[in-house]
């Protein structure tokens, strides 16, 4: 058993865990605008724990490539009353997908029980923040900004720079406080890489893991799946299933997904064969 504590809860992450992605935003890639009402956003909260997931995560910010950033306040206006919510009305833990400090500071009073920020507590406050709040963080991978990521990224090695990044962030968390056993790290698939980067980076997900952190892949739908199958946004389940397995049997255990319930089942099943002796 490896826990992992997340707030007022704990989860065992020996075992694999969805994540569940809920966008309070009009502009996300794949479901913006579907679950802007608080209403909305209840509703489809309440679907994805009924169909087995252990965390929601809550974004207010499209990060997508060529998104529009928004304004502080309009981050919070967002996101702040959904986890309010959430955690009023459900026994499940709240991730909030951020990197502004003031939302880090606000989520984390509201009771969300893990910050997830695609830049890796870059911004500045954010590290400072996230110490105070004695929450893990989930550290993700991304070159440039989301406005410019996709145009033409380069690496010298991709799994390589990715993974000193990544180390580099620990450093810099270690510095303030954030102890490692607090720490989720992702590659940050589709954030600054191109097909060729994003299937290097899963194929050696187990490099990940071997650095001593827990891994979280977030690939659902994304662009790498449309363009290896030819296919568009809203039928990429199977594709984002079979790489989410590949990045399972490397050793991932977190996973950030649109669709719950087919990944819950897949990956209990995977889990379960791979426990028999």
């Amino acid at each position: 058993m490896s826990l992992m504590s997340f707030g007022d809860k704990s989860l065992d992450l020996s075992l694999p865990h969805v994540m569940g992605i809920l966008n309070v935003t009009p502009d996300s890639f794949s479901d913006g605008g579907v679950f802007h009402s608080l209403d909305a956003a209840l509703r489809q909260s309440e679907k994805m724990i009924v169909e087995g997931a252990s965390i929601i995560d809550v974004g207010g910010e499209s990060t997508r490539p060529g998104a529009v950033p928004v304004s502080i306040q309009q981050e919070m206006d967002r996101v702040l009353p959904v986890i309010e919510a959430i955690k009023k009305r459900f026994d499940i833990i709240v991730s909030v997908d951020t990197s502004t400090t003031q939302v880090i500071r606000e989520a984390a009073r509201l009771g969300a029980g893990l910050i997830n920020d695609v830049r890796a507590l870059e911004r500045d406050g954010a590290l400072q923040a996230v110490a105070e709040t004695v929450l893990p963080v989930c550290l993700m991978h991304m070159k440039g900004v989301p406005q410019t990521m996709q145009q033409q990224p380069d690496y010298g090695s991709v799994v390589d720079d990715v993974m000193q990044y990544l180390l580099s962030r620990v450093v810099e968390c270690e510095r303030v406080g954030i102890d490692r056993s607090r720490l989720i790290l992702d590659p940050g698939i589709g954030f600054g890489k191109t097909l060729s980067h994003n299937l290097s980076l899963l194929n050696r997900t187990s490099q990940f893991k071997e650095m001593g952190f827990e891994v979280l892949i977030g690939l659902s739908r994304k662009t790498m799946i449309g363009d290896v199958l030819n296919l568009p946004v809203d039928e990429r389940l199977y594709g984002t299933m079979g790489a989410n397995a590949s990045a399972y049997s490397k050793g991932a255990r977190l996973f950030r997904v649109h669709d719950v319930r087919p990944h819950v089942e897949m990956l209990a099943l995977m889990s379960r064969i791979e426990r028999e002796i």
